[in-house]
């Protein structure tokens, strides 16, 4: 028998042992990947035809004759997976001494939206968002015919409270700098008792003057299940793939 060329040793019982304890560990840890990647794909396909419900669901309430908006005794019960974006009415009068200026920005520019509280027949108070005004518009005197008197309907979509303010930015009730429209910290800052738990997006119906501009709600839903589950089951086949690869070639 000849040695082996180079002073090359051939691969003992104990080297054969280590190679395949090595590979059986980086199985086990593969294994655990693609589960893991697996359920991560499951998921999102689950998440996938929530979103798809969801936005049939909106578009239905969005397309729907208008409701009356719900009254006290149903405040308890209004949610936003139920309720958010509901065509909704309501009747009262407006109280202009009490607007908030939302800061915002719409297809028509940077500006304000208009939170007018609506004093309704039971003695409760719905925020109306009646629209948009850009920044020399918000001042009453430059917009007096967008100011009705007397008993008005509204119609619009149900819109749940946005807490805290913006990105970035937190609502300052007692600078009155509002981000948002956080109904409750909106109605605790004008000293409006029995304020329903959401406002209403006023329709697209012109306010005398042109202002506020109304029917500027935006209705987007992010969808990228699909995108992420086909990632997480790719990654799922590439870590079988790279396994399969290490027992057939023997890598390690």
């Amino acid at each position: 028998m000849h040695p082996p060329e180079n002073g090359a040793e051939a691969a003992g019982p104990s080297q054969r042992d280590g190679s395949s304890r090595r590979r059986l560990a980086f199985t086990g840890a593969m294994l655990v990947l693609m589960l893991v990647f697996t359920a991560l794909g499951a998921w999102q396909v689950q998440r996938l035809f929530w979103k798809l419900d969801l936005i049939e669901r909106v578009e239905s309430r969005v397309n729907a004759e208008p409701v009356q908006a719900p009254t006290r005794t149903q405040w308890p019960d209004v949610t936003a997976e139920r309720d958010e974006y509901r065509h909704v009415t309501a009747t009262g009068q407006f109280d202009h001494t009490k607007e908030t200026f939302v800061q915002a920005v719409t297809e028509l520019g940077p500006g304000f939206w208009v939170l007018t509280p609506l004093a309704t027949q039971d003695g409760s108070t719905i925020l109306i968002n009646r629209g948009f005004v850009p920044p020399e518009r918000r001042d009453q005197a430059n917009r007096p015919q967008g100011q009705p008197e007397g008993t008005v309907e509204v119609k619009g979509l149900l819109r749940i409270s946005e807490e805290g303010g913006g990105f970035l930015r937190s609502n300052a009730p007692e600078a009155d700098r509002w981000y948002s429209r956080d109904v409750s910290a909106i109605a605790s800052a004008k000293d409006l008792p029995e304020t329903a738990p959401y406002f209403i997006d006023a329709d697209a119906t012109p306010n005398p003057g042109g202002y506020p501009v109304g029917g500027l709600t935006v209705i987007r839903f992010r969808n990228t299940h699909l995108v992420y589950a086909l990632t997480w089951f790719s990654m799922a086949l590439m870590s079988g793939g790279i396994t399969y690869v290490i027992w057939r070639k023997r890598l390690l």
